[in-house]
Protein backbone atom coordinates (compact mmCIF):
# COMPACT_ATOMS: atom_id res chain seq x y z
CA UNK A 1 0.00 0.00 0.00
CA UNK A 2 1.46 3.40 -0.99
CA UNK A 3 2.57 5.81 1.74
CA UNK A 4 -0.15 8.31 0.84
CA UNK A 5 -2.76 5.61 1.09
CA UNK A 6 -1.35 4.48 4.45
CA UNK A 7 -1.56 8.02 5.81
CA UNK A 8 -5.14 8.24 4.58
CA UNK A 9 -5.93 4.90 6.22
CA UNK A 10 -4.42 6.04 9.53
CA UNK A 11 -6.56 9.17 9.46
CA UNK A 12 -9.59 7.07 8.60
CA UNK A 13 -8.82 4.55 11.35
CA UNK A 14 -8.37 7.26 14.00
CA UNK A 15 -11.76 8.67 13.08
CA UNK A 16 -13.37 5.29 13.66
CA UNK A 17 -11.01 3.92 16.30
CA UNK A 18 -13.85 3.20 18.73
CA UNK A 19 -15.88 0.02 18.39
CA UNK A 20 -18.56 0.17 15.74
CA UNK A 21 -21.61 1.68 17.37
CA UNK A 22 -24.96 1.88 15.59
CA UNK A 23 -26.80 5.21 15.75
CA UNK A 24 -29.36 5.47 18.52
CA UNK A 25 -32.90 4.57 17.58
CA UNK A 26 -35.85 4.57 19.97
CA UNK A 27 -37.80 1.43 19.25
CA UNK A 28 -38.53 -1.70 21.25
CA UNK A 29 -39.18 -4.75 19.07
CA UNK A 30 -41.74 -7.31 20.14
CA UNK A 31 -40.58 -10.61 21.56
CA UNK A 32 -40.07 -13.22 18.88
CA UNK A 33 -42.58 -16.09 19.02
CA UNK A 34 -41.94 -17.83 15.69
CA UNK A 35 -40.13 -21.08 14.89
CA UNK A 36 -36.53 -21.50 16.00
CA UNK A 37 -33.67 -21.16 13.55
CA UNK A 38 -33.23 -24.94 13.53
CA UNK A 39 -36.94 -25.41 12.88
CA UNK A 40 -36.76 -23.05 9.90
CA UNK A 41 -33.82 -25.11 8.61
CA UNK A 42 -36.00 -28.21 8.74
CA UNK A 43 -39.00 -26.55 7.14
CA UNK A 44 -36.88 -25.00 4.41
CA UNK A 45 -35.24 -28.29 3.51
CA UNK A 46 -38.63 -30.01 3.34
CA UNK A 47 -40.89 -27.41 1.78
CA UNK A 48 -39.02 -24.46 0.24
CA UNK A 49 -37.69 -24.89 -3.34
CA UNK A 50 -33.92 -25.43 -3.47
CA UNK A 51 -33.63 -22.59 -6.00
CA UNK A 52 -34.58 -20.18 -3.19
CA UNK A 53 -31.23 -19.50 -1.54
CA UNK A 54 -30.17 -17.85 1.71
CA UNK A 55 -27.99 -14.81 1.15
CA UNK A 56 -25.86 -15.49 4.25
CA UNK A 57 -23.99 -18.60 5.38
CA UNK A 58 -25.73 -18.35 8.73
CA UNK A 59 -29.36 -17.66 7.77
CA UNK A 60 -30.88 -14.44 9.05
CA UNK A 61 -34.34 -14.73 10.61
CA UNK A 62 -35.90 -11.27 10.44
CA UNK A 63 -38.68 -10.60 12.87
CA UNK A 64 -39.69 -6.94 12.78
CA UNK A 65 -38.89 -3.68 10.99
CA UNK A 66 -39.11 0.02 11.75
CA UNK A 67 -38.09 2.58 9.12
CA UNK A 68 -34.45 1.84 8.13
CA UNK A 69 -33.96 -0.79 10.84
CA UNK A 70 -34.62 -4.53 10.97
CA UNK A 71 -34.60 -6.88 13.98
CA UNK A 72 -33.76 -10.57 14.00
CA UNK A 73 -35.30 -13.33 16.10
CA UNK A 74 -32.77 -12.66 18.86
CA UNK A 75 -33.61 -8.95 19.00
CA UNK A 76 -30.45 -7.74 17.27
CA UNK A 77 -30.80 -4.56 15.22
CA UNK A 78 -29.51 -4.16 11.63
CA UNK A 79 -29.31 -1.12 9.40
CA UNK A 80 -31.10 -2.13 6.21
CA UNK A 81 -29.20 -0.81 3.21
CA UNK A 82 -30.91 -3.11 0.73
CA UNK A 83 -34.56 -2.28 1.45
CA UNK A 84 -35.91 -5.75 0.73
CA UNK A 85 -34.15 -5.69 -2.66
CA UNK A 86 -34.81 -2.00 -3.38
CA UNK A 87 -38.46 -2.35 -2.37
CA UNK A 88 -38.90 -0.61 0.99
CA UNK A 89 -38.80 2.93 -0.33
CA UNK A 90 -40.04 5.08 2.57
CA UNK A 91 -39.24 2.86 5.56
CA UNK A 92 -40.31 -0.41 7.12
CA UNK A 93 -43.80 -0.15 8.59
CA UNK A 94 -43.95 3.58 7.87
CA UNK A 95 -46.76 4.87 10.11
CA UNK A 96 -48.61 6.70 7.34
CA UNK A 97 -48.56 3.74 4.95
CA UNK A 98 -49.48 1.40 7.79
CA UNK A 99 -52.40 3.61 8.79
CA UNK A 100 -53.66 3.79 5.20
CA UNK A 101 -53.67 0.00 5.00
CA UNK A 102 -55.38 -0.36 8.36
CA UNK A 103 -58.14 2.01 7.33
CA UNK A 104 -58.65 0.29 4.00
CA UNK A 105 -58.58 -3.26 5.35
CA UNK A 106 -61.51 -2.40 7.61
CA UNK A 107 -63.43 -0.88 4.68
CA UNK A 108 -62.93 -2.94 1.53
CA UNK A 109 -60.29 -5.61 0.88
CA UNK A 110 -60.97 -6.57 -2.65
CA UNK A 111 -63.09 -6.02 -5.68
CA UNK A 112 -61.84 -6.04 -9.26
CA UNK A 113 -61.42 -3.44 -11.96
CA UNK A 114 -64.71 -4.47 -13.57
CA UNK A 115 -66.14 -2.31 -10.77
CA UNK A 116 -64.98 1.11 -9.70
CA UNK A 117 -63.68 1.94 -6.26
CA UNK A 118 -62.41 5.35 -5.12
CA UNK A 119 -58.90 4.39 -4.05
CA UNK A 120 -57.95 3.24 -7.54
CA UNK A 121 -59.00 6.53 -9.13
CA UNK A 122 -57.41 8.63 -6.39
CA UNK A 123 -54.17 6.76 -6.83
CA UNK A 124 -54.10 6.83 -10.63
CA UNK A 125 -54.62 10.60 -10.63
CA UNK A 126 -51.76 11.11 -8.18
CA UNK A 127 -49.38 8.72 -9.95
CA UNK A 128 -49.93 10.04 -13.46
CA UNK A 129 -49.17 13.58 -12.27
CA UNK A 130 -45.56 12.43 -11.84
CA UNK A 131 -45.10 11.70 -15.57
CA UNK A 132 -44.12 14.02 -18.42
CA UNK A 133 -45.57 14.36 -21.90
CA UNK A 134 -48.14 11.93 -23.23
CA UNK A 135 -47.59 9.24 -20.60
CA UNK A 136 -51.17 9.33 -19.33
CA UNK A 137 -52.52 5.77 -19.14
CA UNK A 138 -51.92 3.43 -16.18
CA UNK A 139 -52.21 -0.36 -15.99
CA UNK A 140 -52.05 -1.57 -12.38
CA UNK A 141 -50.57 -5.05 -11.94
CA UNK A 142 -48.82 -7.02 -9.19
CA UNK A 143 -45.07 -7.40 -9.83
CA UNK A 144 -42.22 -6.10 -11.93
CA UNK A 145 -42.13 -9.33 -13.92
CA UNK A 146 -45.81 -8.97 -14.74
CA UNK A 147 -45.34 -5.30 -15.66
CA UNK A 148 -42.53 -6.11 -18.09
CA UNK A 149 -44.50 -9.00 -19.58
CA UNK A 150 -47.42 -6.62 -20.22
CA UNK A 151 -45.04 -4.05 -21.75
CA UNK A 152 -43.90 -6.71 -24.24
CA UNK A 153 -47.53 -7.32 -25.21
CA UNK A 154 -48.23 -3.58 -25.58
CA UNK A 155 -45.16 -3.02 -27.77
CA UNK A 156 -46.00 -5.91 -30.09
CA UNK A 157 -49.67 -4.92 -30.31
CA UNK A 158 -48.82 -1.33 -31.19
CA UNK A 159 -45.93 -1.84 -33.61
CA UNK A 160 -46.98 -5.08 -35.26
CA UNK A 161 -43.35 -6.18 -34.87
CA UNK A 162 -42.01 -9.03 -32.76
CA UNK A 163 -38.34 -8.43 -31.96
CA UNK A 164 -37.53 -7.36 -28.40
CA UNK A 165 -34.08 -6.10 -27.39
CA UNK A 166 -32.58 -5.76 -23.93
CA UNK A 167 -29.02 -5.20 -22.75
CA UNK A 168 -26.52 -7.80 -21.65
CA UNK A 169 -26.55 -8.48 -17.90
CA UNK A 170 -30.05 -6.99 -17.58
CA UNK A 171 -32.67 -8.32 -15.20
CA UNK A 172 -36.34 -7.81 -16.08
CA UNK A 173 -37.92 -10.88 -14.45
CA UNK A 174 -37.66 -14.65 -14.68
CA UNK A 175 -41.06 -15.89 -15.85
CA UNK A 176 -41.23 -17.93 -19.04
CA UNK A 177 -42.55 -14.88 -20.88
CA UNK A 178 -39.72 -12.47 -20.05
CA UNK A 179 -36.78 -14.80 -19.40
CA UNK A 180 -35.47 -13.76 -22.81
CA UNK A 181 -35.39 -10.15 -21.60
CA UNK A 182 -33.24 -11.12 -18.65
CA UNK A 183 -29.64 -11.51 -19.78
CA UNK A 184 -28.13 -12.64 -16.49
CA UNK A 185 -27.24 -16.32 -16.60
CA UNK A 186 -27.85 -16.88 -12.90
CA UNK A 187 -31.55 -16.16 -13.43
CA UNK A 188 -32.08 -18.07 -16.66
CA UNK A 189 -33.06 -21.70 -16.70
CA UNK A 190 -30.99 -23.94 -19.01
CA UNK A 191 -33.71 -24.13 -21.62
CA UNK A 192 -34.65 -22.37 -24.82
CA UNK A 193 -36.18 -18.95 -24.20
CA UNK A 194 -39.07 -17.66 -26.31
CA UNK A 195 -37.99 -16.61 -29.79
CA UNK A 196 -37.64 -12.98 -30.78
CA UNK A 197 -35.53 -11.76 -27.83
CA UNK A 198 -32.07 -10.28 -28.45
CA UNK A 199 -29.43 -8.89 -26.10
CA UNK A 200 -27.38 -5.87 -27.12
CA UNK A 201 -23.82 -5.05 -26.06
CA UNK A 202 -23.75 -3.59 -22.55
CA UNK A 203 -22.45 0.01 -22.55
CA UNK A 204 -20.46 -0.27 -19.33
CA UNK A 205 -17.96 2.53 -18.54
CA UNK A 206 -16.02 0.24 -16.17
CA UNK A 207 -15.84 -2.99 -18.15
CA UNK A 208 -17.05 -2.01 -21.62
CA UNK A 209 -14.66 -2.14 -24.57
CA UNK A 210 -14.80 1.67 -25.04
CA UNK A 211 -15.21 2.71 -21.42
CA UNK A 212 -16.91 6.06 -21.08
CA UNK A 213 -18.00 8.67 -18.57
CA UNK A 214 -21.30 8.56 -16.69
CA UNK A 215 -23.65 10.79 -14.75
CA UNK A 216 -22.03 10.19 -11.37
CA UNK A 217 -19.63 11.94 -9.04
CA UNK A 218 -17.44 8.86 -9.32
CA UNK A 219 -15.81 8.03 -12.64
CA UNK A 220 -13.64 5.15 -13.74
CA UNK A 221 -9.96 6.10 -13.33
CA UNK A 222 -8.67 7.46 -16.62
CA UNK A 223 -12.16 7.88 -18.09
CA UNK A 224 -13.01 10.70 -20.43
CA UNK A 225 -14.72 13.78 -19.02
CA UNK A 226 -17.07 14.83 -21.79
CA UNK A 227 -18.99 18.05 -21.02
CA UNK A 228 -22.15 16.69 -22.67
CA UNK A 229 -22.85 13.30 -24.21
CA UNK A 230 -19.99 10.86 -23.81
CA UNK A 231 -18.04 10.24 -27.01
CA UNK A 232 -18.37 6.50 -26.44
CA UNK A 233 -22.18 6.59 -26.54
CA UNK A 234 -22.14 6.69 -30.37
CA UNK A 235 -19.93 3.59 -30.49
CA UNK A 236 -22.24 1.58 -28.24
CA UNK A 237 -25.31 2.77 -30.16
CA UNK A 238 -23.59 1.74 -33.40
CA UNK A 239 -23.35 -1.79 -32.02
CA UNK A 240 -27.06 -1.66 -31.23
CA UNK A 241 -27.71 -0.63 -34.84
CA UNK A 242 -25.54 -3.51 -36.08
CA UNK A 243 -27.72 -5.90 -34.08
CA UNK A 244 -30.84 -4.39 -35.64
CA UNK A 245 -29.38 -4.59 -39.15
CA UNK A 246 -28.08 -8.14 -38.91
CA UNK A 247 -30.11 -10.15 -36.42
CA UNK A 248 -33.71 -8.97 -36.61
CA UNK A 249 -36.02 -9.95 -39.48
CA UNK A 250 -36.10 -7.04 -41.92
CA UNK A 251 -34.59 -4.85 -39.22
CA UNK A 252 -37.97 -4.41 -37.55
CA UNK A 253 -38.23 -4.26 -33.78
CA UNK A 254 -41.07 -3.95 -31.30
CA UNK A 255 -39.20 -2.54 -28.31
CA UNK A 256 -35.92 -1.84 -26.58
CA UNK A 257 -35.98 -2.41 -22.81
CA UNK A 258 -33.47 -0.81 -20.46
CA UNK A 259 -33.12 0.04 -16.80
CA UNK A 260 -31.80 3.58 -16.43
CA UNK A 261 -29.29 2.14 -13.95
CA UNK A 262 -28.95 -1.64 -13.96
CA UNK A 263 -29.95 -2.97 -10.56
CA UNK A 264 -29.17 -6.67 -10.27
CA UNK A 265 -26.00 -6.11 -12.28
CA UNK A 266 -24.62 -3.87 -9.55
CA UNK A 267 -25.75 -0.30 -10.29
CA UNK A 268 -24.19 -0.17 -13.75
CA UNK A 269 -24.67 3.24 -15.36
CA UNK A 270 -24.37 3.87 -19.08
CA UNK A 271 -22.25 6.52 -20.79
CA UNK A 272 -23.96 9.89 -20.88
CA UNK A 273 -26.34 10.22 -23.80
CA UNK A 274 -26.57 6.50 -24.55
CA UNK A 275 -30.23 5.94 -23.70
CA UNK A 276 -31.45 8.98 -25.63
CA UNK A 277 -29.50 7.93 -28.73
CA UNK A 278 -30.57 4.31 -28.33
CA UNK A 279 -34.21 5.41 -28.37
CA UNK A 280 -33.60 7.38 -31.56
CA UNK A 281 -32.01 4.32 -33.19
CA UNK A 282 -34.87 2.06 -32.12
CA UNK A 283 -37.45 4.50 -33.48
CA UNK A 284 -35.83 4.28 -36.94
CA UNK A 285 -36.58 0.54 -36.91
CA UNK A 286 -40.19 0.99 -35.86
CA UNK A 287 -39.74 0.20 -32.19
CA UNK A 288 -40.62 1.68 -28.80
CA UNK A 289 -38.42 2.47 -25.83
CA UNK A 290 -39.47 0.81 -22.56
CA UNK A 291 -37.88 2.20 -19.39
CA UNK A 292 -37.74 -0.32 -16.56
CA UNK A 293 -38.00 1.89 -13.45
CA UNK A 294 -38.63 -1.00 -11.07
CA UNK A 295 -35.56 -0.06 -9.01
CA UNK A 296 -34.71 3.49 -10.13
CA UNK A 297 -38.15 5.07 -9.81
CA UNK A 298 -39.90 7.09 -7.11
CA UNK A 299 -37.14 9.59 -6.42
CA UNK A 300 -34.38 7.11 -5.60
CA UNK A 301 -31.82 8.61 -8.00
CA UNK A 302 -32.27 12.02 -6.38
CA UNK A 303 -32.08 14.39 -9.35
CA UNK A 304 -35.49 13.40 -10.68
CA UNK A 305 -38.50 11.32 -9.73
CA UNK A 306 -37.77 8.86 -12.56
CA UNK A 307 -34.37 7.67 -13.67
CA UNK A 308 -35.17 8.33 -17.34
CA UNK A 309 -35.67 12.04 -16.61
CA UNK A 310 -32.02 12.28 -15.57
CA UNK A 311 -31.08 10.79 -18.96
CA UNK A 312 -32.99 13.43 -20.94
CA UNK A 313 -35.29 10.90 -22.60
CA UNK A 314 -39.03 10.23 -22.45
CA UNK A 315 -39.97 6.56 -22.91
CA UNK A 316 -42.99 5.22 -24.75
CA UNK A 317 -43.72 2.78 -21.93
CA UNK A 318 -42.59 2.79 -18.29
CA UNK A 319 -42.69 -0.21 -15.97
CA UNK A 320 -42.46 0.09 -12.18
CA UNK A 321 -42.80 -2.06 -9.07
CA UNK A 322 -40.88 -2.62 -5.80
CA UNK A 323 -40.78 0.85 -4.17
CA UNK A 324 -44.20 1.71 -5.59
CA UNK A 325 -45.88 0.07 -2.57
CA UNK A 326 -43.08 0.12 0.02
CA UNK A 327 -43.23 -3.67 0.15
CA UNK A 328 -46.91 -4.13 -0.60
CA UNK A 329 -47.16 -6.31 -3.76
CA UNK A 330 -48.10 -3.99 -6.57
CA UNK A 331 -46.71 -2.72 -9.86
CA UNK A 332 -47.74 -0.58 -12.81
CA UNK A 333 -47.24 0.09 -16.50
CA UNK A 334 -47.63 3.64 -17.79
CA UNK A 335 -47.93 4.46 -21.48
CA UNK A 336 -49.66 6.73 -23.99
CA UNK A 337 -53.32 6.69 -25.03
CA UNK A 338 -52.28 5.74 -28.56
CA UNK A 339 -50.36 2.66 -27.44
CA UNK A 340 -53.09 1.63 -25.01
CA UNK A 341 -55.67 1.93 -27.81
CA UNK A 342 -53.78 -0.67 -29.85
CA UNK A 343 -54.14 -3.04 -26.90
CA UNK A 344 -57.93 -2.77 -27.03
CA UNK A 345 -58.18 -5.34 -29.84
CA UNK A 346 -59.21 -7.73 -27.04
CA UNK A 347 -60.30 -7.38 -23.43
CA UNK A 348 -57.66 -7.08 -20.73
CA UNK A 349 -58.33 -8.20 -17.18
CA UNK A 350 -56.23 -8.40 -14.01
CA UNK A 351 -57.83 -9.87 -10.91
CA UNK A 352 -55.70 -8.17 -8.27
CA UNK A 353 -54.23 -5.20 -10.16
CA UNK A 354 -55.25 -1.94 -8.52
CA UNK A 355 -57.11 -3.62 -5.66
CA UNK A 356 -58.20 -1.29 -2.83
CA UNK A 357 -55.39 -2.27 -0.47
CA UNK A 358 -52.68 -1.79 -3.11
CA UNK A 359 -54.10 1.54 -4.24
CA UNK A 360 -54.29 2.79 -0.64
CA UNK A 361 -50.67 1.78 0.00
CA UNK A 362 -49.45 3.30 -3.27
CA UNK A 363 -51.20 6.60 -2.62
CA UNK A 364 -49.74 6.81 0.88
CA UNK A 365 -46.23 6.10 -0.45
CA UNK A 366 -46.47 8.98 -2.94
CA UNK A 367 -47.67 11.30 -0.17
CA UNK A 368 -44.81 10.30 2.15
CA UNK A 369 -42.21 10.87 -0.59
CA UNK A 370 -43.58 14.39 -1.07
CA UNK A 371 -44.22 15.29 2.58
CA UNK A 372 -40.87 14.03 3.85
CA UNK A 373 -38.89 15.32 0.85
CA UNK A 374 -37.34 11.91 0.29
CA UNK A 375 -36.22 12.61 -3.26
CA UNK A 376 -34.09 15.48 -1.99
CA UNK A 377 -32.86 13.29 0.86
CA UNK A 378 -31.78 10.70 -1.70
CA UNK A 379 -29.91 13.36 -3.66
CA UNK A 380 -28.10 14.90 -0.68
CA UNK A 381 -27.24 11.65 1.09
CA UNK A 382 -26.37 9.97 -2.19
CA UNK A 383 -23.77 12.63 -2.87
CA UNK A 384 -22.37 12.28 0.63
CA UNK A 385 -22.35 8.49 0.36
CA UNK A 386 -20.48 8.50 -2.96
CA UNK A 387 -17.91 10.99 -1.66
CA UNK A 388 -17.25 8.80 1.37
CA UNK A 389 -17.02 5.66 -0.77
CA UNK A 390 -14.53 7.39 -3.06
CA UNK A 391 -12.40 8.16 -0.01
CA UNK A 392 -12.52 4.51 0.95
CA UNK A 393 -11.54 3.55 -2.60
CA UNK A 394 -8.30 5.50 -2.22
CA UNK A 395 -7.41 3.41 0.82
CA UNK A 396 -8.46 -0.07 -0.31
CA UNK A 397 -7.35 -1.12 -3.81
CA UNK A 398 -9.85 -3.97 -3.66
CA UNK A 399 -12.51 -1.36 -4.46
CA UNK A 400 -12.36 -1.28 -8.25
CA UNK A 401 -15.33 0.95 -8.95
CA UNK A 402 -17.78 3.18 -7.09
CA UNK A 403 -20.83 4.14 -9.11
CA UNK A 404 -24.41 5.27 -9.06
CA UNK A 405 -26.38 8.30 -7.98
CA UNK A 406 -28.84 9.10 -5.26
CA UNK A 407 -29.46 6.02 -3.14
CA UNK A 408 -28.84 3.63 -6.04
CA UNK A 409 -25.17 2.78 -5.52
CA UNK A 410 -22.74 -0.02 -6.28
CA UNK A 411 -19.23 -0.84 -5.04
CA UNK A 412 -17.39 -3.38 -7.20
CA UNK A 413 -14.68 -5.40 -5.46
CA UNK A 414 -11.74 -6.74 -7.48
CA UNK A 415 -8.31 -8.25 -7.07
CA UNK A 416 -6.08 -5.24 -6.35
CA UNK A 417 -4.41 -3.79 -9.42
CA UNK A 418 -6.76 -5.59 -11.81
CA UNK A 419 -10.38 -5.71 -12.88
CA UNK A 420 -10.63 -9.39 -12.07
CA UNK A 421 -13.62 -9.99 -9.81
CA UNK A 422 -12.78 -10.64 -6.19
CA UNK A 423 -13.01 -14.36 -5.47
CA UNK A 424 -16.31 -15.62 -4.13
CA UNK A 425 -14.64 -16.68 -0.90
CA UNK A 426 -12.96 -13.32 -0.33
CA UNK A 427 -16.09 -11.38 -1.19
CA UNK A 428 -18.16 -13.69 1.00
CA UNK A 429 -15.94 -13.02 4.02
CA UNK A 430 -16.31 -9.27 3.58
CA UNK A 431 -20.05 -9.64 3.03
CA UNK A 432 -20.52 -11.76 6.15
CA UNK A 433 -18.42 -9.37 8.25
CA UNK A 434 -20.58 -6.43 7.18
CA UNK A 435 -23.65 -8.33 8.39
CA UNK A 436 -21.93 -9.32 11.65
CA UNK A 437 -21.21 -5.63 12.30
CA UNK A 438 -24.88 -4.74 11.93
CA UNK A 439 -25.44 -3.66 8.32
CA UNK A 440 -27.38 -5.48 5.60
CA UNK A 441 -26.18 -4.82 2.04
CA UNK A 442 -27.08 -6.57 -1.20
CA UNK A 443 -24.72 -8.35 -3.55
CA UNK A 444 -24.93 -8.44 -7.31
CA UNK A 445 -23.07 -8.04 -10.57
CA UNK A 446 -22.25 -10.62 -13.19
CA UNK A 447 -19.74 -12.33 -10.86
CA UNK A 448 -21.51 -11.55 -7.59
CA UNK A 449 -18.72 -9.15 -6.58
CA UNK A 450 -20.66 -5.89 -6.19
CA UNK A 451 -21.98 -4.46 -2.94
CA UNK A 452 -25.44 -3.10 -3.74
CA UNK A 453 -26.43 -0.12 -1.58
CA UNK A 454 -30.10 0.75 -2.07
CA UNK A 455 -31.60 1.60 1.34
CA UNK A 456 -34.98 2.99 2.34
CA UNK A 457 -34.89 6.66 1.34
CA UNK A 458 -35.44 7.74 4.96
CA UNK A 459 -31.85 7.04 6.07
CA UNK A 460 -29.80 9.89 7.52
CA UNK A 461 -26.20 11.08 7.71
CA UNK A 462 -25.51 9.13 10.90
CA UNK A 463 -26.55 5.97 9.10
CA UNK A 464 -24.07 6.70 6.30
CA UNK A 465 -21.28 7.33 8.80
CA UNK A 466 -22.10 4.10 10.61
CA UNK A 467 -22.05 2.23 7.30
CA UNK A 468 -18.67 3.65 6.38
CA UNK A 469 -17.18 2.58 9.70
CA UNK A 470 -18.54 -0.93 9.11
CA UNK A 471 -17.22 -1.10 5.53
CA UNK A 472 -13.80 0.12 6.63
CA UNK A 473 -13.57 -2.50 9.35
CA UNK A 474 -14.86 -5.30 7.12
CA UNK A 475 -12.38 -4.50 4.35
CA UNK A 476 -9.51 -4.12 6.79
CA UNK A 477 -10.30 -7.38 8.58
CA UNK A 478 -10.34 -9.31 5.30
CA UNK A 479 -7.60 -7.37 3.53
CA UNK A 480 -5.15 -10.26 3.36
CA UNK A 481 -7.56 -13.08 2.49
CA UNK A 482 -6.20 -15.08 -0.46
Amino acid sequence: MANAAKRHLNQFARRFSASVQAPRYKFAPKNYTGPSLSKTDTLKSRHIPPAVLDIYRKPLVLHQGSMQWLYDHEGRRYLDLFGGIVTVSVGHCHPKVSEALHQQIDTLWHTTNIYRHPRLYEYVEKLIAKFPGDLKVVYLVNSGTEANDLAVVLAKAYTGNHGIISLQSAYHGCSSGVMGLTSTQGYRQPMLTPSGFYNALLPDPYRGIWGGCRDSLSQVPGACSCPGDCVTSDKYVHQLSELLDNSLPAGRVAAFFAETIQGVNGAVQFPKGYLRKAKEAIRKYGGLFVADEVQTGFGRTGDAFWGFEGEGVTPDIVTMAKGIGNGFPMAAVVTTKEIAAAHAKCTYFNTFGGNPLAAAAGKAVLEVIEEENLQENSKVLGKYFVERLMQLQKVFPTIGDVRGKGLMLGVELVKPGTKQPLSKDHFGRIFETIRDLGVLIGRGGRWGNVLRIKPPMCINKDDVDFTMSVLEKALKKNENVK
